[in-house]
C-alpha cells in the first residue's frame, strides 16, 4: 500500500517527537494554569494578563525562534559524527541565546509605556504593567533553556528537556496556587504572584536541564570545557544566517495573533479576554504540532546529513500526515466542545462581574469555531516549515509567512474586526486566512526543493 510507506514511520516518529510534544505543551501548560487561574479573580485580570503576555510572546517567538538554528547543525553534526562540529554549534548557540534573552528582556521593559498609547481598557493595563515587570526577565532563562532544548533535540536525546519543563510545572502550579489567593500564609499576590510563579519555574527548568547534561554520558563531549572567551565569529554568523530568518518567522505568526490580543482590546475588555481563552487553547493544541514540527526537522537535517533525498522527502510526508490526523482530532474537539471550553477559564459563581463572564464565554465560544476550522493549516504549515529548517531553507520561508501573515491575513482581521459587525470572530477570520495561505505556499516550496535534490543527485550519480 501506498499509505504504508509513511505510516510505518510513525512509531519512530512519535518514540522522537513526543518528548518534545510533551515539553512544548508544557510552555503553554504555564500559561494555560496562570490563566486558569487568574480567571478566578475576574474578567480584567484576564484581560491583563493576556496584554502583558502580548509583549511576552513576541519577545519569545524572536529567541525560540532563533534558537531553532542549533538544531539542524547539531542533528547534521550527529549524521556526519563530527562531535567537535557539534559542541561548537552548541556553545556559539548557547552565547547567542544568552545575550538575547537580556536584549530582549531589556526591551519589553523599554516598551511598557505603548500600553498607555494602545487604546487598551485603562483598568487593564494598570494590572499588566506590574505583571509585565516579572514575566519579562523569565525571558533570560526561558531563551538561555531554549539554546539548551535544541542542543538536546539536536541529538535525538528529546526526553532531558520534557522532564525539566514536567518539574516547571509543579513548581509553576505550587507557587500560583500560593501566591495568587494567599494560601498557608503566603501573601495574596494576585496576578503578580502568577508572573512570580511563571519567573522562578523557568529558573529551576534551566538549572535542572543543565545539571542533566553533567551527568549524562552522551552530553559530556559536548558540554564539558566549554570556553567562553573563544568565540569564532564565522559559527556565529552561520547561526545568525540561520536563526534570523527562523526567528523572524516565528515572529511573523505570533505578531500576528498578539495583534489579535491588541485589535479586541480596542474592541473591549471582555472581547480581550475571551480572545485570551481562545489563543491559550488554540495554543496549547499548537504546540502538539510544534514538536512534531522539530522532530521532522531533526530527522530532515540527519538525513540531509547522510545525503538521502528520497528517504528524506518520504520521512517529511510521514509528518505531514502525522500533524493532518492530529489537527483535524483538536478541530472536531474545538466544534463539539465550543461551547463548555472557556467556562475551563471562568468562575460561574462570581455574581458581581457575571454579566461581562457571560459575554467573554459567547465571544470566546464563536472564535473556538473558527480555531476549529484553522487547526490543519495551522498544523501543516509549521510542520511543513520545519521540514525545511532541518533542509536549513530559511531565507525564502521567512518571506513566505510574512506574505501570508501581513500582506494576506492582518488586513482581513483589521478589516473585518473593527470596520464590520463580525467584531472579534472578524479577527480570528483573518487569523484563519493568513495560516492557510502560509501551509498552501510552504509546501510547494518544500515539494519544489526536495524534488531539485532527488534530480540533481541522480543527474551527478
Amino acid at each position: 500500500m501506498a499509505l504504508n510507506k509513511y505510516t510505518k514511520e510513525f512509531r519512530y516518529n512519535l518514540k522522537l517527537a513526543v518528548p518534545v510534544i510533551a515539553g512544548m505543551v508544557g510552555h503553554t501548560l504555564v500559561q494555560l494554569f496562570d490563566n486558569i487561574m487568574v480567571g478566578q479573580l475576574g474578567t480584567a485580570e484576564l484581560a491583563a494578563v493576556s496584554l502583558g503576555n502580548s509583549f511576552i510572546f513576541i519577545a519569545m517567538s524572536i529567541g525560540i525562534g532563533f534558537s531553532t538554528a542549533i538544531t539542524p547543525l547539531v542533528a547534521e553534526a550527529d549524521g556526519e559524527q563530527d562531535t567537535d562540529k557539534g559542541k561548537q554549534a552548541f556553545k556559539h548557540g548557547l552565547f547567542l541565546c544568552t545575550i538575547l534573552g537580556i536584549t530582549l528582556f531589556g526591551l519589553v521593559l523599554l516598551s511598557k509605556p505603548l500600553m498607555y498609547f494602545m487604546d487598551q481598557p485603562e483598568e487593564v493595563v494598570a494590572l499588566a504593567i506590574p505583571y509585565l515587570d516579572l514575566v519579562a526577565f523569565s525571558l533570560v532563562p526561558l531563551i538561555m533553556f531554549q539554546a539548551l532544548k535544541q542542543f538536546s533535540d539536536g541529538l535525538s536525546e528529546t526526553k532531558y528537556p520534557m522532564y525539566a519543563t514536567i518539574l516547571a510545572n509543579v513548581v509553576n502550579i505550587a507557587l500560583n496556587y500560593l501566591l495568587i489567593f494567599g494560601k498557608f500564609g503566603f501573601p495574596k499576590m494576585g496576578i503578580v504572584g502568577a508572573a512570580v510563579g511563571t519567573l522562578v519555574s523557568r529558573f529551576v527548568m534551566l538549572g535542572f536541564l543543565w545539571f542533566m547534561f553533567g551527568r549524562k554520558k552522551k552530553f559530556l563531549p559536548y558540554v564539558s570545557k566549554l570556553n567562553f572567551r573563544i568565540i569564532h565569529t564565522h559559527i556565529l554568523r552561520k547561526i545568525m544566517s540561520l536563526g534570523f530568518p527562523s526567528a523572524m518567522q516565528m515572529f511573523f505568526e505570533v505578531a500576528i495573533f498578539t495583534a489579535a490580543i491588541w485589535l479586541n482590546g480596542i474592541i473591549g475588555k471582555n472581547a480581550q479576554a475571551a480572545n485570551n481563552i481562545a489563543l491559550n487553547l488554540s495554543s496549547f493544541t499548537f504546540m502538539f504540532v510544534m514538536g512534531l514540527g522539530a522532530a521532522t526537522m531533526i530527522r530532515v537535517g540527519n538525513q540531509k546529513g547522510l545525503k538521502r533525498f528520497r528517504e528524506l522527502r518520504r520521512i517529511a510526508f510521514s509528518f505531514f500526515l502525522m500533524a493532518f490526523i492530529i489537527q483535524s482530532f483538536f478541530g472536531l474537539l474545538f466544534t463539539v466542545f465550543h461551547e463548555s471550553l472557556p467556562w475551563i477559564y471562568m468562575n460561574e459563581d462570581n455574581l458581581i462581574d457575571y454579566e461581562n463572564v457571560l459575554e467573554v464565554a459567547k465571544i470566546a465560544s464563536n472564535l473556538l469555531i473558527v480555531a476549529a476550522i484553522f487547526q490543519v493549516s495551522d498544523g501543516i504549515q509549521v510542520v511543513v516549515l520545519g521540514a525545511l529548517r532541518g533542509l536549513q531553507d530559511v531565507k525564502i520561508p521567512t518571506l513566505i509567512t510574512f506574505i501570508a501573515y501581513w500582506i494576506i491575513g492582518f488586513p482581513i482581521s483589521y478589516y473585518l474586526g473593527l470596520k464590520t459587525d463580525f467584531g472579534s470572530t472578524g479577527i480570528w477570520i483573518g487569523l484563519l486566512a493568513g495560516l492557510t495561505a502560509s501551509a498552501i505556499m510552504l509546501y510547494i516550496r518544500f515539494n519544489l526543493i526536495t524534488k531539485e535534490l532527488i534530480r540533481t543527485k541522480e543527474i551527478n550519480q
